[in-house]
């Protein structure tokens, strides 16, 4: 059966998602078209032999919307040849990039694919794509769920109470991620992953001098009265220092099979071993993630102590810290240059984000198997494992 490999990525900077930001001012097209032009010009691959390019993007409206990566890639200078499609797979979408991009190449359906994501929240908030008074639901799932779902925020919350997690774990958790992130761009560890653009060089949202007490002064950013009532167990621990920012971004890996890789001279990050997805409870919503991990083990036969380097995404500390409980992880494996509390989550961007800080730090701590897995709104979860070459 034929593999696919990793033979280069890269993302941008991310910047804060506000009018002010260092990348508000850049067009989402623009954003991803400049980590693909990137990724060919630093793979030296023809751009002519690329069979696709997927791309993730969560708000596909406005200056998002009209299938934003086909726009990214002509404005990158591809071929008008070459394909290109936007899939929406939530917080998630661009590693569901990644795992089509993958599976095209192993069925034989590509030799050379580009997986990537986009999302500028400073030009297209989150929820833009739900206009006011719209319900993007349905009377179905009202029915199915009778006393009503939940934002993200609220989860995060009931994830904490379910397990236990105090406000001092998740403020701690998040300090260690700003403390790791500032270490990796000291020691020059994400030189070979960010392409700088127009003056921005580095992620805006890392704050080395954060600690616990400053943390522990911000306010809880969730807290409803209502849902206050409905939940009396939730204790109104996350806040915007211990959840991800909003913010801007792109990134784009270059997948292909080993043989591709081979005639072309081109040596691999990493080969694409095992893929999962699956569903979770709606409610808790970003539980997925503890499931996907075990279904992604089980399919690639390979034991949780095998795995030397994991990318949990960061989108709130309860997710991760409940995930370890649930899989008795290494937490000192776990997002070792920082994760997205303190590098940034650009919704449609970070899947292929997480994948490009993980293939280069596999290569940099010689790691043999990484796994990365994304908790998803709805209650999904992506999980996959790389492997060595």
């Amino acid at each position: 059966m034929r593999d696919a490999v990793i033979v280069e990525a890269v993302r941008t900077p991310v910047g804060k998602g506000k009018p002010n930001g260092a990348l508000a001012h850049v067009h989402p097209v623009e954003l991803l078209a400049h980590t693909l032009r990137t990724l060919v010009e630093r793979s030296g691959v023809d751009p002519e032999l690329i069979d696709d390019v997927i791309g993730g993007t969560v708000d596909q409206v406005g200056e998002q919307a009209m299938n934003t990566t086909r726009y990214a890639a002509l404005s990158a200078g591809l071929p008008e040849s070459v394909p290109a499609t936007t899939v929406d797979r939530q917080c998630g979408s661009s590693q569901q990039a990644v795992h089509f991009a993958a599976q095209g190449v192993v069925s034989g359906a590509y030799d050379i694919a580009v997986a990537c994501g986009v999302e500028s929240m400073s030009r297209v908030p989150m929820w833009s794509n739900v206009p006011e008074g719209k319900d993007p639901f349905g009377p179905g799932i009202a029915a199915r769920y009778p006393e009503g779902l939940v934002p993200q925020g609220i989860s995060a919350e009931l994830i904490a109470a379910k397990w236990s997690i105090g406000r001092g774990q998740m403020d701690a958790f998040a300090v260690s991620s700003h403390r790791k992130a500032a270490a990796a761009w000291d020691a020059g560890l994400f030189d070979a992953e960010v392409a700088p653009l127009e003056g921005v060089t580095r992620d805006e949202c890392v704050r080395p001098d954060t600690s616990t007490e400053v943390l522990a002064g911000l306010r809880p950013a969730y807290h409803d009265p209502v849902f206050a009532e409905r939940f009396p167990q939730i204790e109104w621990n996350v806040t915007a220092g211990n959840a991800s920012p909003v913010n801007d971004g792109a990134s784009a890996v270059l997948v292909m099979a080993g043989e591709t890789a081979a005639k072309l001279g081109l040596r691999p990050l990493a080969r694409l071993h095992s893929f999962a997805v699956t569903g979770s409870d709606p409610l808790l919503m970003l539980t997925g993630v503890a499931p996907a991990t075990e279904k992604v083990l089980r399919r690639a036969g390979i034991p949780l102590g095998d795995i030397d380097l994991f990318e949990v995404n960061e989108a709130f500390s309860s997710v991760v810290l409940a995930w370890q409980q649930e899989t008795g992880a290494d937490l000192a494996k776990v997002n070792v240059h920082g994760g997205a509390i303190a590098l940034g989550h650009p919704l449609g961007a970070s899947g292929t984000r997480l994948t490009t800080t993980l293939v280069h730090a596999m290569r940099e701590r010689g790691a043999r198997y990484a796994l990365q897995t994304m908790c998803e709104a709805g209650g999904l979860a992506n999980a996959m494992i790389l492997e060595r070459v």
